[in-house]
């Protein structure tokens, strides 16, 4: 067997799956009109909100990190970088159950929480942090990665400038980083939009709540109504497929950026 029949082999295992499935969501969208199915439209602006508030807390709380990670080493710096991408490798059910431990009514944060009258499990919020939970990794990876090859020579300069080291970070760091960091921002948005394990686990699955896209598929397939399954799976599909192609489009422009700075 030749080496062009492997590769079309395995590009038809990976390939055709997706195909078929988005062949049968543009049939069911004339059959079943399944887009203006009402727990779709509901579980998408759930999701579009939900991914929209971790994002923020995950470039408020990620960049900073980044930045220690890329620019300093110190002791424990490795076992800080490993704690940072466990969660892209843990598998989902055992992250929801471990913000359970911290964040349910008997964890180690949501005890506490419970005696004020506050309660995390099961409710939007749990949806933002499981989601901040798996896909902030992608971003600070990314980010420290695009942090870690600015020139410190640059950085230096503007120092000998008179620039302070936040004006450094803002006007140099940053901008120069700004294609990693928008790389890792739209992996991190795809990773928290097509989050499931996680989220049930912690935040379950109930209808305009907690019932994000993800959990729609399921769910609507448990039901027996393919066609809303189907829709809600196909938009998934299309999100993953945008972030590819700006992904790669990020990455060419930032090559492109460094042929210049050269």
């Amino acid at each position: 067997m030749g080496l062009s029949t492997l590769a079309a082999l395995i590009a038809a295992f990976l390939g055709l799956p997706i195909i078929v499935l988005v062949i049968r969501a543009a049939m069911a969208s004339s059959d079943a009109g399944f887009a203006l199915a009402p727990a779709v439209l509901d579980a998408l602006g759930l999701s579009l909100a939900t991914t929209a508030v971790s994002l923020v807390l995950t470039v408020l709380l990620g960049t900073p990190l980044a930045l220690l990670l890329a620019r300093r080493r110190f002791r424990g710096s490795g076992l800080l970088e490993a704690v940072v991408d466990l969660p892209i490798v843990l598998p989902p059910s055992v992250a929801g159950l471990a913000l359970l431990f911290v964040f349910g009514r008997r964890g180690l944060i949501g005890e506490p929480l419970g005696l004020m009258g506050v309660s995390i499990p099961f409710t939007t919020v749990a949806v933002v942090i499981a989601q901040s939970f798996v896909a902030a990794p992608f971003f600070i990876r990314s980010a420290r990665a695009g942090i870690a090859a600015v020139d410190r020579d640059l950085e230096d300069a503007a120092r000998a400038d008179g620039a302070s080291e936040l004006q450094v970070v803002r006007r140099v760091t940053l901008p120069l980083a700004g294609s990693a960091l928008a790389a890792g921002l739209v992996m991190a948005w795809a990773r928290s939009l097509g989050e499931f394990g996680a989220t049930i686990m912690f935040a379950g699955n109930l209808p305009g709540r907690t019932q994000t896209l993800p959990l729609v598929v399921y769910a609507e397939f448990q039901a027996g109504d393919l066609a809303a399954s189907t829709g809600a799976a196909a938009i998934l599909v299309l999100a993953a497929l945008g972030v590819l192609v700006a992904v790669r489009t990020l990455h060419w422009g930032r090559a492109l950026d460094v042929r210049r700075l050269a």
